[in-house]
């Protein structure tokens, strides 16, 4: 409404400013004389004016017909487009000031507006790379997917565009859920580029969540080649799939190229935990004890965990709890202050039945990082020396409220798996499982002493009284220790005071 005013106001006022002029040149005395042909032309200021306006007027007209005869002339002596080069000069402009309003208007993030002049575009344009393009775009933005599915269909039948086509369709596939489809179109997407980082990228999760392991290697030595992808991750990725393909080695029916993809992918990367246990397990297979321990201990020293200890026993499985705990020391002293280190010793212990070495095993673990299998492992212990039932189930209790400890968490959307994949199942992202701790705290159950009769099949209403009790009595040890603390602290500070 304020717009439509300003416009008519300026309108009137040019109109006024017109008059006023017209009214001070008619007023004006003198003119302009001019002689033609020994006649004498006088003219007053108006019409001098207007005469000057008349002149301009002919020129123009004066060099367009000079152009168009000049075009006639070109198409007389066989240029065959000049005619339509010179009535199409004015589409032409017309036609690239909609498509330079339209990318403007998908740059500002308004589709409609961008549709709309993109479809005026193709109306004066003759450039179909150009205007599909912009068409795609702007519909998909205005939400539009047939429309958008069209202009990229209308791309592929130029080499020139037909990346772009190609891309366009298998993002709106990937958007639909259609993966199968979208996989092909991404083969075929890097196969006309083979150096773009977007499609390898999107080619490669395809393949992993396909499981299509080969071909999955294959783009990422493409994505080496390219130089998207250091060397290094190169080759934990590249271990990771040969990891994959291998899966199922332990297995009496694994075949014989199944061990060999797992012995490459712990050569590939030694510290992957998964890779390093099955290639053991090939070795075992293939009766080559030295070469399983020798991957077992060089997977160890880099990450001490449970599945390496479990293939590690493995080894010698008819051996006595006292010969087990001696051979396990080589593990040990690889990393004797790595908690798992410490956990699968206190375990051997226990086993061995020698309680207080696995209580010294533990060391400071239950109060530096008391998680469910600590606790657990302090609830044999107390078991083991003849502790009271009582002792034995607030240890379990305790268990049942503490953290899980670490486990293969996806660094990427931090879900837990129960065992390493190469995919995560949450997110279906490719490589990102990690055997850490959770950093988000668990939440504890206020109902674990009483579930625990459901656990130990053996506590009666008055054990889980005496269970709370022994909770309650370290609680309160514990605050006695910390008031103890800070009343030595005040007494020294105190004394210095005085001094």
């Amino acid at each position: 409404m304020l717009w439509s005013l300003l416009k008519i106001l300026v309108f009137v006022a040019l109109v006024a400013l017109i008059a006023f002029g017209a009214g001070i040149l008619m007023e004006t005395a003198g003119g302009v004389q001019i002689t033609v042909a020994g006649t004498e032309y006088t003219l007053g200021a108006l019409q001098s004016v207007l005469a000057l306006g008349l002149l301009v007027l002919s020129v123009w007209i004066f060099l367009k017909l000079l152009t168009l005869l000049v075009a006639t002339l070109k198409f007389l002596n066989g240029d065959e487009t000049a005619m339509s080069r010179y009535f199409d000069k004015g589409r032409e402009r017309k036609g690239y000031q909609a498509l330079s309003d339209g990318l403007m208007a998908l740059a500002s993030g308004e589709g409609r507006l961008a549709l709309t002049k993109a479809s005026k575009a193709a109306r004066y344009l003759d450039n179909p790379e150009l205007t599909d393009l912009l068409t795609a775009q702007a519909a998909e933005m205005a939400g539009d997917t047939h429309k958008a599915a069209e202009a990229y269909k209308r791309l592929l039948s130029n080499q020139s565009t037909r990346f772009v086509g190609v891309r366009g369709i298998m993002k709106q596939k990937l958007s639909e859920g259609d993966k199968e489809t979208a996989l092909q179109l991404a083969e075929k997407a890097l196969a006309l580029r083979p150096k773009h980082e977007e499609v390898q990228d999107t080619l490669l999760q395809l393949q992993a969540q396909a499981e299509d392991w080969a071909g999955a290697r294959k783009t990422l030595t493409a994505k080496l080649k390219s130089g998207s992808l250091p060397r290094d991750v190169f080759k934990r990725r590249d271990a990771v799939l040969a990891l994959s393909a291998s899966r199922g080695v332990a297995d009496e029916a694994a075949s014989i190229e199944q061990r060999e993809q797992a012995i490459e992918a712990n050569r590939l990367s030694p510290d992957l935990v998964p890779a390093a246990a099955m290639a053991a397990r090939a070795y075992l297979e293939q009766g080559k004890k030295r070469n399983a321990i020798k991957v077992l201990k060089k997977a160890w020293e880099a990450q001490p965990h449970p599945d390496l200890a479990h293939v590690f026993a493995e080894v010698e499985p008819e051996e006595t709890a006292e010969q087990r705990v001696k051979r396990f020391e080589q593990l040990a002293r690889l990393r004797p202050q790595d908690d798992e280190t410490r956990l699968v010793m206190a375990e051997l212990h226990i086993v061995a039945e020698d309680f207080p070495e696995a209580r010294r095993a533990l060391a400071d673990m239950v109060e530096r990082a008391p998680d469910a299998r600590v606790l657990t492992l302090m609830a044999a212990i107390e078991k083991g020396e003849g502790a009271d039932n009582a002792v034995t189930q607030a240890w379990l209790a305790r268990a049942l409220t503490a953290p899980r400890g670490p486990q293969w968490l996806c660094t990427n959307c931090n879900h837990i798996h129960a065992e390493w994949a190469p995919v995560c199942e949450h997110c279906t992202s490719f490589d990102t499982l990690s055997w850490q701790r959770t950093e988000t705290p668990e939440v504890a159950s206020a109902t674990g002493v009483h579930m625990l009769p459901l656990i130990t099949g053996a506590a009666t209403a008055s054990d889980a009284v005496v269970v709370q009790d022994v909770i309650d009595a370290e609680e309160l040890d514990d605050v006695s220790e910390s008031d103890e603390t800070s009343k030595s602290s005040r007494s020294e500070d105190s004394s210095e005071a005085k001094a």
